[in-house]
């Protein structure tokens, strides 16, 4: 078994379900931990434990030296000690690019997820160097896939329950979604590559406008495209209505003014070190949730 076995935080996430996939096809040992791990014990993919536990709960027979966290930065820097403590000497995570695409939102609550994203990276970096950890920050864009993100499997949803989609102005802004199985191949990489203290962006193989972006979803579902271009005014109404409900009390109007906004960012240098081929913004039916699912 090479190196030992790897740790993947945040398990049950949906590039967790990709990355444990992969990592299943290796003679690597996985275990697979999560805040609500399946009954199971064991399965094809790994074994599973819950984290965290209770003090002592998770003495392991050996040390785990490798990690991959698929948990939000911030959240993994919480249980940076306890990673310690089990034997980590090398750390993948992801961060995201909305460090920088939010950084100037209009919205204060996601200017404050992009200071939230900085102060978790140079917290764990921080720490990583303190503690001679090997690390690797990786950010992705825009994810989607298997029909259970929160970014095209949402516009998705909307335009099965609406018919259309509304966006403010020309909704021209750049976007390059990566698909959750080229985020997990990324992980894989940058835990088997001699490379640390390296920060990488993951971007899609298409950087296409909001707009066309929307297209494809439409076309992914059968459906004619239908987009409805709203003036600010009315799209913030819009959005106070829309809010009310549940699924969309995230949108906010920093959203709106970002679909005019360019968020592409180059790949280069995941391309050059982790051999990373993102593949092109192409749904297929098990990228898309379907009505009643």
């Amino acid at each position: 078994m090479p190196d030992g076995g790897v740790g993947v935080l945040g398990a049950r996430s949906l590039v967790g379900t990709s990355l444990l996939t992969l990592l299943a096809g290796s003679e690597r040992k996985v275990i697979a931990f999560s805040r609500q791990p399946p009954e199971v014990v064991k399965d094809a993919r790994g074994e599973w434990r819950r984290f965290p536990e209770p003090a002592g709960a998770n003495a392991l027979a050996e040390p785990i030296r490798r990690w991959i966290s698929l948990l939000p930065i911030w959240v993994l820097v919480e249980v940076l000690p306890q990673l310690g403590a089990m034997g980590a000497q090398r750390v993948i995570t992801l961060s995201s690019t909305s460090l920088m695409a939010k950084d100037h939102s209009p919205d204060p609550r996601e200017r404050q997820l992009a200071q939230r994203l900085a102060d978790s990276e140079a917290s764990f970096q921080s720490w990583a160097e303190a503690n001679r950890v090997d690390w690797i920050i990786l950010r992705p864009t825009l994810i989607y896939g298997h029909g259970q993100d929160r970014n095209v499997a949402e516009m998705a949803r909307t335009i099965q329950r609406l018919g259309f989609f509304p966006v403010f102005g020309k909704a021209l802004g750049l976007r390059q979604p990566v698909h959750a199985d080229d985020v997990a191949a990324a992980c894989t990489a940058a835990l088997n590559k001699p490379l640390t203290g390296k920060t990488y962006i993951l971007s899609g193989a298409e950087a296409l406008s909001y707009q066309d972006m929307l297209a494809r979803v439409f076309a992914a579902l059968g459906k004619p495209t239908r987009i409805v271009r709203l003036p600010l005014p009315l799209f913030r109404l819009a959005l106070v209505l829309l809010r009310r409900l549940p699924r969309y009390r995230d949108w906010t109007i920093g959203m709106a003014e970002r679909m005019s906004h360019d968020q592409a960012f180059s790949h280069s240098a995941a391309y050059q070190d982790l051999d990373f081929r993102p593949r092109p913004f192409v749904l297929t039916r098990g990228d898309i949730p379907w009505s009643g699912t």
